[in-house]
């Protein structure tokens, strides 16, 4: 049975969560990069699925849990995750290099000119910290190794782009439950101030609020506030201050079985908090590089969540069908993507 989440129960719920704490050392949170070593090792998914998988945790979606998901559309009501594109426009005879940005539009017909209708092109940067975006596997490495120990020196090429891990491997599109976690929600707050680190206590205390327990399968969705904040705040740099998920929170991840997470920003908190040791470049942003690499799980970085939480909040309920079609391109690290949560 649902509870309806209120601020005074949650704030209760946190005080009293036990606070994780390392098993060897006792200090809470310590996460140092001989931890991040043997995770990537411990936690691999690396031919759990064949030693040719390019599919890694969407293979746990399963025929059973999209038929379990697509009965959770009771109401009919569907909300898009997407952040809307406000494309940089360059004139159809422009010349010389393009402008750097993430999407720009190059009109190629249309009034006055052509009265029958119009056409355009688009160039589109797939990443970076503004428009929402699905990650493929091509798009990280650690020592020179995508998921499932693909090396980029033969899959990954400045001429033609990825022959192995590119967006296509997951053509087939995403269809699962999916999982709204509402962090200021749970503590009573706006936004997130930027820079909070989300530890697994916030994320059980939000299942024990509502009622639910994530499983496996699930795209899980981590809401920070980041655009309200932003609203309130005024921009900054989002790459080194971001409220996010805690690297203590890896394990917890891949135990639940979670096929995707999806956030605001990059998903790892910035910077790093006192209680993160890691050094190797690889892990600058801990949980989200290792998803990718260690996991094989793809993600959905700057999604708007906004109205998800309001529509989530009015139903009093937090899980829906998720609905993602990226397009096909065979060789591209990634994709602009609009995700569709249904109800």
């Amino acid at each position: 049975m649902r509870r309806v989440l209120g601020t005074a129960v949650a704030m209760a719920l946190l005080a009293q969560s036990p606070t994780l704490a390392n098993e060897e050392t006792g200090e809470p949170h310590l996460v140092t990069q001989e931890m991040m070593d043997r995770w990537k090792e411990d936690l691999s998914n690396w031919g759990r699925w064949g030693p040719e998988d390019e599919k890694g945790t969407i293979n746990l979606i399963t025929p059973e849990v999209r038929q379990q998901a697509a009965s959770l559309v009771t109401e009919g009501i569907s909300v898009s995750l997407e952040r809307e594109i406000s494309p940089v426009h360059i004139a159809p005879d422009a010349e010389g290099p393009l402008p750097r940005a993430a999407v720009i539009q190059r009109m190629l017909s249309g009034w006055p000119t052509r009265t029958t209708g119009s056409s355009d092109q688009l160039t589109i940067s797939a990443h970076g910290y503004t428009e929402t975006h699905l990650d493929a596997f091509g798009h990280h490495l650690h020592g020179g190794l995508m998921y499932n120990g693909f090396p980029a020196e033969e899959h990954i090429s400045m001429e033609e782009g990825l022959s192995k891990g590119s967006i296509a491997a997951f053509g087939d599109g995403i269809f699962t439950r999916g999982v709204l976690v509402d962090i200021p929600a749970l503590k009573g707050v706006p936004y997130l101030e930027p820079g909070t680190p989300i530890f697994v206590e916030d994320l059980e205390a939000w299942e024990e609020a509502t009622g639910i327990t994530i499983e496996a399968g699930d795209a899980v969705f981590i809401r920070t506030g980041r655009w309200q904040a932003e609203a309130t705040l005024g921009k900054w740099n989002i790459a080194d201050v971001a409220a996010g998920l805690d690297a203590s929170v890896i394990p917890w991840v891949h135990d639940r079985g979670i096929a995707l997470l999806g956030s605001e920003s990059a998903l790892s908190v910035k910077p790093l908090p006192e209680t993160t040791h890691i050094t190797d470049p690889d892990d600058y942003l801990p949980l989200h590089n290792l998803a990718l690499v260690t996991f094989g799980m793809p993600l959905i970085d700057n999604a708007d969540l906004d109205e998800l939480a309001e529509t989530a909040k009015s139903l009093n309920r937090y899980t829906f069908l998720l609905t993602v079609a990226p397009i096909r391109v065979s060789t591209a690290t990634g994709a602009i993507v609009n995700p569709i949560a249904t109800f």
